[in-house]
């Protein structure tokens, strides 16, 4: 990678790979998160995205590639490289035996002396204001997961890695955990988001990545992975027969098959037009079409099961001159 990095881009990694003798976990990964983002890091278990998280953060070396958070490299600057980055992987570590406040307090200490100051703020953001000051240890998984928040943002932040936030929250946990970081946001911090809730993605995500087997396999826009869905139509008529052998003769109609009393196939919007047209000359009438496209579910499970090949390669962004 050149040393002429853009310093404003908070995560730049080319051609990442851990092995771990002949296993090869991260497999040659590209990354660029861009001020702003909220990036969705996507993946099966196993798959490659933790040990990925690992070393953006510096807790393990790459085998080979390079790294660079706002243009400063973890594995050769260290703990100096992560200025301005904060998160947590695999869920967030404190002492039981501990309040809150305490392990707030000690993390403050070891970081920042100043950060002191904003841990009342950051109790009342993760709304655990009311128990400061019990132990730890008595904490529900989602509280914990809320104070992993607020011991990120006390370092201020202006990127957060954040590894499967909701996992083990409850519906309202979940909802909760998503309303703040849309807060974050909107505040400017860019979010690195490692999860395997596709729901949770489309709400929050402007971009996305999704590895298999160590490998990117997508890497862009998440409007753009939703516009690659096939354009599939659910059409039902009059008669059935009739309409299945008019839309046979129809060139332009795709996949043709009967399912559940209806006309199921994929077909170009004017292809559909004249489908439409044909049948009300042959008097077949149309009660119902629809327009259906795959879900981020099922463009995911087609990236990532089976033989499924490359939907795109993934979008770099050179380092300035």
């Amino acid at each position: 990678m050149s040393d002429a990095i853009p310093a404003a881009t908070p995560v730049i990694a080319r051609d990442l790979v851990k092995r771990y003798g002949e296993i090869v976990a991260v497999n040659h990964v590209d990354l660029t998160v861009e001020a702003g983002d909220v990036f969705g890091y996507l993946g099966p278990n196993g798959a490659g995205k933790t040990t990925s998280l690992r070393m953006l953060l510096g807790l393990i070396r790459p085998t080979e590639g390079s790294i660079r958070l706002f243009g400063r490299d973890p594995v050769a600057e260290g703990a100096a490289a992560l200025d301005g980055v904060a998160g947590f992987v695999e869920g967030p570590r404190f002492y039981p035996y501990l309040s809150a406040r305490r392990n707030l307090r000690l993390l403050a200490d070891y970081d920042d002396r100043a950060a002191r100051t904003r841990i009342d703020e950051m109790l009342e953001l993760v709304d655990l204001h009311t128990r400061a000051d019990d132990r730890v240890g008595g904490y529900s998984h989602g509280m914990r997961q809320r104070l992993g928040i607020a011991a990120s943002l006390l370092r201020a932040p202006r990127l957060l890695l954040l590894d499967e936030p909701t996992t083990g929250l409850d519906p309202a946990g979940m909802r909760d955990m998503r309303a703040l970081v849309k807060r974050l946001a909107n505040e400017g911090i860019t979010v690195l988001l490692s999860s395997h809730l596709l729901s949770e993605v489309e709400e929050l995500c402007n971009r996305v990545a999704i590895i298999r087997s160590g490998r990117i396999v997508y890497a862009g826009e998440l409007a753009d992975l939703m516009a690659t869905a096939t354009g599939g139509y659910r059409l039902s008529c009059t008669d059935l027969d009739r309409g299945h052998a008019i839309g046979l003769a129809q060139p332009g109609i795709l996949d043709l098959r009967v399912d559940g009393g209806a006309l199921c196939f994929s077909a170009e919007p004017g292809d559909v037009a004249e489908l439409t047209i044909a049948l009300g000359e042959a008097r077949v009438g149309i009660t119902a079409l629809v327009a259906e496209k795959a879900t981020l579910e099922e463009l995911f499970l087609g990236l990532t099961e089976g033989d499924a090949p490359e939907l795109a390669e993934p979008v770099l962004v050179e380092a300035a001159a």
